[in-house]
């Protein structure tokens, strides 16, 4: 089966990506000490999402940014990733903070997540940290979700911002005071709604992680192919 040939969603935020965009990304969550106890939280939150996959062996780490989750990703031996993004830019300051990775257990791949240049069923699992948060046309997440679901054999873990949280409260409270915005880029989605479109999109939810239980927005969710 030839790859995808979904039109690619451009979100706002994707363009600014080059090199130097991409070396402070990289940086960012290594300074402070709130950003490194957060990246070894969402480490933590990682690994338990793996282990409800099944521990897959050849993941697809998709938007993998600087290559900040490829330590995690290879700590289970025998596993291969394949560490994709749309920025060239990202990919770049991935191979170049990671060279020890680079010996046949990580390949890189510049592509689009609504439009992922592999045929179907590539790999075991998608690894999807930190994007569906900037997603906030439903009609573009199943765009989203279906290349997950086409690409993976298995599974998908996908984290992104949900309500029922005091965090989303505080957020909903602050957006309704502030002036309407004609742009934004990150979103909170409702729970129910969420699921009904990993149904939809032809999924089951084998497991939920919230990083902190009703305080922040983040979850981790574990998805089968039905």
């Amino acid at each position: 089966m030839k790859p995808s040939t979904h039109k690619i969603v451009d979100l706002e935020f994707s363009q600014k990506y080059d090199r130097k965009h991409a070396e402070a990304y990289y940086r960012k969550h290594r300074q402070g000490i709130w950003r490194r106890w957060s990246h070894a939280r969402e480490e933590r939150v990682s690994r338990q999402a793996l282990i409800l996959a099944g521990q897959p062996k050849l993941v697809l780490d998709l938007p993998c940014g600087a290559g900040r989750f490829w330590p995690l990703l290879l700590e289970e031996h025998g596993r291969q990733v394949i560490g994709a993004d749309y920025s060239a830019g990202m990919l770049e300051v991935a191979q170049d903070s990671h060279p020890g990775f680079m010996d046949g257990r990580v390949r890189c791949l510049q592509t689009s997540a609504f439009s992922i240049d592999l045929p179907d069923a590539a790999v075991d699992s998608v690894f999807c940290m930190r994007l569906m948060h900037h997603v906030g046309k439903a009609g573009d997440r199943m765009v989203l979700l279906k290349e997950f679901h086409r690409v993976s054999r298995d599974t998908s873990i996908i984290s992104l911002w949900v309500d029922g949280n005091y965090k989303a409260w505080r957020r909903k409270k602050a957006e309704q005071k502030r002036v309407h915005r004609s742009s934004q880029n990150r979103f909170v989605i409702e729970q129910n709604r969420v699921e009904e479109e990993f149904a939809a999109a032809g999924f089951e939810v084998l497991g939920k992680i919230d990083f902190l239980p009703f305080y922040q927005m983040w979850r981790t969710y574990v998805l089968r192919k039905r």
